[in-house]
């Protein structure tokens, strides 16, 4: 059944009395329940009775409900309604009855929150009206606290009670792909102020960045204290930088920030797009899961990565455009390179299409879950 239906009422009470999350993130899962399931037993690379399967954007454009939910409402304040929150995060568990929900968020939640004066543009993206030049606006950048993002607390919490066995993935943007928006003002192809800020005042760089990753940070715990079940960082943009330069500067902010949710009991997920020759060093930044874009092989990731890592992906969301043999064929070696892999969490190697046929991904989530079947006993 999908989430909300009376199939995971049964086990709701026992799941959300403690509603600081300690369900969720039990040492010796109780069975049956989000932490016990087949998307955490693969991201702690447990076997489990198949591939679990979510998507990146599954709650979004592509589907109808969506766009008629969203139809006279700005992102930003979408993302601060609870109830609306929670009724689009639903929405394609119910209708794709994927292995787990992601919050449904923006990367700029946190630092809109934390006092940066920006907006969503349909069309473009964030944009900031006071571009990041100086060590003036880092320090105006503020730490956030629970009651500045309590709206996501109550999202959580309403989403933890209707989910029942169904884990909910938190969500919180990566220091340098916010500073990217930050710094240019807004979505960039060439990252070129960005990195001239980076090369050449290294200083006020890591000042932004360490700000930044004290707000995700305070971000992300907000929601593990409410009870999702797991965290994905995303680092959109890590990808338009060298190995090297990643090293330097970025793998220290993105380290602090999973670094510090290691107590929280949670697999932690992180992901880039373009990051094939970032896959050792965001292995090292300290997640449990690496998720990888459509262009490097799953087995040649999990190499990179090492074998004490679950992989995360990666079908080409442009795939799902095609007729279905095309698609179920993908879906076949993505499975079978996936093997390689500790754990493997299917999904895509970036977010869903917009253009993208639903019933498409419903038809995927069937396939993986066919084609991955094990026995009871998880062998």
């Amino acid at each position: 059944m999908g989430a909300g239906d009376s199939g995971h009422r049964g086990t709701m009470a026992a799941m959300t009395t403690d509603t600081t999350g300690t369900a969720a993130r039990d040492e010796a899962p109780r069975p049956g329940g989000p932490a016990d399931s087949p998307f955490v037993r693969a991201c702690r690379r447990r076997p489990g009775p198949h591939t679990p399967v979510w998507f990146m954007r599954q709650a979004g454009r592509s589907l109808p409900e969506y766009r008629e939910i969203r139809a006279n409402v700005g992102m930003l304040e979408s993302c601060r309604r609870p109830e609306l929150v929670a009724e689009i995060t639903l929405q394609p568990v119910r209708r794709h009855r994927v292995d787990a929900a992601i919050l449904f968020s923006d990367i700029v939640v946190p630092v809109a929150a934390a006092g940066v004066d920006l907006d969503i543009v349909p069309g473009t993206g964030p944009v900031v009206a006071e571009p990041v030049r100086t060590a003036d606006d880092v320090e105006r950048i503020r730490p956030i606290t629970r009651a500045d993002v309590s709206y996501v607390d109550e999202a959580v919490r309403l989403l933890v009670a209707e989910l029942g066995d169904t884990p909910l993935i938190g969500f919180a943007g990566a220091p340098f792909t916010l500073a990217s928006y930050l710094v240019e003002g807004g979505p960039s192809r060439t990252h070129a102020k960005t990195k001239a800020l980076m090369y050449g005042d290294p200083e006020l760089w890591h000042a932004l960045c360490a700000r930044l990753a004290e707000v995700t940070l305070a971000f992300l715990r907000v929601q593990v204290d409410a009870g999702v079940s797991a965290v994905q960082l995303f680092d959109s943009w890590a990808g338009a930088l060298s190995e090297a330069d990643y090293r330097r500067y970025v793998l220290p902010h993105s380290t602090a920030v999973l670094s510090g949710l290691a107590d929280a009991g949670v697999p932690r997920i992180h992901f880039g797009v373009g990051t094939a020759e970032l896959l050792t060093a965001m292995g090292e930044a300290g997640a449990d899961v690496v998720g990888v874009d459509w262009r490097t092989p799953l087995d040649t990731a999990t190499r990179r990565i090492g074998p004490d890592k679950a992989v995360q992906g990666n079908l080409d969301p442009a795939v799902l455009l095609s007729p279905w043999p095309v698609v179920e064929a993908e879906v076949r070696r993505i499975l079978t390179e996936g093997r390689a892999a500790p754990g493997h969490v299917f999904n895509l190697g970036h977010g869903v299409l917009p253009e993208t046929d639903p019933d498409v991904l419903t038809r995927v989530v069937a396939l993986v879950h066919e084609l991955s079947a094990r026995p009871a006993d998880g062998s």
